[in-house]
């Protein structure tokens, strides 16, 4: 799918073909769409393709008339899915007097400016999108993070009522999440910075500095984030497994405790089952006696087991 949109009096509006100081939203192009781009905007097909790869990391790389910039932005899959949240790659190209976003999905950062949502947006200003783009998915990041955190609390109250392996799975597909969090961030730092190295000359307002300080500082803010929120998780699951091993133990215990005070009693029956002469078998009130030496040794047993903390 491929989308055209400028900024005409301050507002954005989707037109129907390449125009001057125009913004291309491409989203899952297929073969046919991306050899007409590239034939159109004289822009090599591999800066179409490379993006689309779901491994593909930050980067930057200059060509002949243009310059690509690919960034791993946050995607919310849902918290039915196996993994709720993931990050995929996005490219954008810069030209002289157009720009181009190449995303394999639908994405909430780029929705968010196509519905005007971020301010001082005009898409003949290509480089302070960029630094938009980038702050818009920094934001995204760190609101993914919280929610993962809450979320993650509200299994943590249940796993106190619960010893299944649902929650424990859920915990693991967060701290998933918070590892692909984590390793895009860095990389996404670490292109920013060698972009601000570029210096580019459009980059030198006032206002696009203040842009990339806080593209950095919610970069660096998420990363740590994510590096705390997954050692709480880590640490929580190692407690929760140890607590769930402790009580199968006590339990186990408890259990053996049980067999052995009820086993006290069969072993009195059986020995007074046996073809022998026993004690007290010509007594009238048998039955009594051995019943009564069943229950002394089934009460010495819970006292004994009771004194070692095993019952």
């Amino acid at each position: 799918m491929i989308q055209y949109f400028k900024t005409v009096n301050s507002r954005l509006i989707e037109v129907e073909a390449v125009e001057k100081d125009c913004w291309i939203n491409v989203v899952n192009p297929s073969t046919h769409e991306i050899e007409f781009l590239s034939q159109k905007l004289l822009i090599p097909q591999d800066l179409f393709v490379d993006p689309l790869d779901s491994d593909e990391t930050a980067r930057m790389e200059h060509h002949k008339n243009c310059m690509l910039i690919v960034s791993r932005i946050p995607l919310e899959m849902g918290w039915n899915e196996a993994l709720p949240y993931n990050t995929l790659p996005i490219g954008i190209i810069l030209k002289r007097d157009l720009i181009v976003t190449v995303c394999s999905k639908p994405t909430e950062v780029t929705q968010a400016f196509m519905e005007s949502r971020i301010k001082n947006f005009v898409t003949e200003k290509r480089e302070r999108m960029v630094m938009q783009l980038f702050l818009k998915s920094s934001i995204l990041y760190l609101r993914y993070l919280k929610n993962i955190n809450n979320k993650a609390d509200e299994i943590q109250l249940t796993l106190h009522k619960s010893t299944r392996n649902k929650e424990l799975v859920q915990l693991l597909n967060f701290e998933k999440s918070l590892v692909y969090f984590s390793t895009s961030l860095k990389s996404n730092e670490l292109m920013m910075l060698r972009l601000q190295r570029v210096n580019l000359p459009a980059m030198q307002s006032e206002l696009e500095q203040e842009l990339i300080e806080d593209v950095v500082t919610e970069t660096r803010q998420a990363i740590e984030m994510a590096n705390i929120y997954s050692n709480i998780l880590g640490n929580m699951m190692g407690a929760h497994s140890s607590i769930i091993s402790n009580n199968l133990n006590i339990t186990i215990r408890f259990l053996t405790s049980v067999t052995i005070i009820l086993s006290l009693p069969i072993l009195v029956s059986s020995l007074y089952g046996m073809n022998v002469v026993l004690p007290f078998q010509d007594h009238p009130h048998a039955f009594w006696i051995v019943m009564l030496i069943a229950v002394i040794l089934s009460f010495v047993g819970v006292l004994f087991f009771r004194k070692k903390n095993l019952f």
